[in-house]
């Protein structure tokens, strides 16, 4: 992994420290993601919903060489974590391997048309986008904290990402129940896209889902996320 740069910056009067991941960070990037990746469509229980936070939380985390996180005045309110080739993994633990591989047995089990139908579409978008490019890494989990969304966090968080990795091309998932439009102002091309339907026991839920691609440190707008 490359050594990260402390940056400090001003967005809207707010100071905004880009460093790495630390443990204390965990719990509450886990609810950054409950909160804006609509984890509540898969699980009405909030024990379930939890340990599915963190399932998702560190499946991605073991994959991550590059694991960055945003404070403003001190509180962590952004993550974003990516896998580049040719990196060292950079918070990889046996233990949460373990746990990510046993959920997801279980999940793709019992979740076929859920979950499981989301991460077959993803793997589908992923063989058809392959077939004509080269990427060199993923950008496995972003989230900011719902409280502060629009101050700047998240394009300061892409912005080191892509000071880091400039002229590699990344790519990510997303779907339309979030804000897909900000890769979109960041200078992201949509390179494949496929509407699917969640099937819940209490409800159906129609989802578009994308892949976007990049490469890093060409043009973007100067967007608030």
């Amino acid at each position: 992994m490359k050594a990260n740069n402390r940056e400090t910056g001003e967005e809207k009067g707010l100071e905004i420290t880009i460093r790495d991941i630390r443990k204390g960070d965990y719990k509450k990037a886990v609810q950054f993601a409950i909160a804006g990746m609509h984890f509540d469509w898969y699980f009405d229980n909030s024990f379930l919903l939890n340990l599915y936070g963190q399932y998702f939380w560190y499946s991605e985390l073991n994959r991550a060489t590059q694991a960055m996180a945003a404070d403003v005045d001190g509180k962590l309110a952004g993550v974003l974590l990516a896998e580049i080739q040719g990196e060292e993994k950079a918070c990889f633990s046996p233990g949460k391997a373990l746990y990510v591989k046993a959920f997801d047995a279980l999940q793709r089990r019992f979740s076929k048309r859920g979950a499981g139908a989301y991460l077959e579409t993803n793997e589908e978008l992923f063989a058809a986008f392959a077939k004509s490019n080269a990427p060199d890494g993923e950008i496995l989990f972003f989230a900011v904290n719902p409280a502060v969304q629009a101050k700047g966090i998240g394009s300061r968080l892409l912005g080191e990402l892509e000071q880091r990795e400039k002229g590699k091309i990344l790519y990510l998932y997303t779907d339309d129940a979030c804000t897909y439009s900000f890769y979109e102002r960041r200078g992201f091309t949509r390179s494949g896209e496929k509407d699917i339907v969640l099937d819940f026991k209490s409800k159906k839920v129609p989802l578009k889902c994308f892949l976007y691609s990049k490469r890093m440190g060409g043009d973007t707008e100067n967007e608030q996320a």
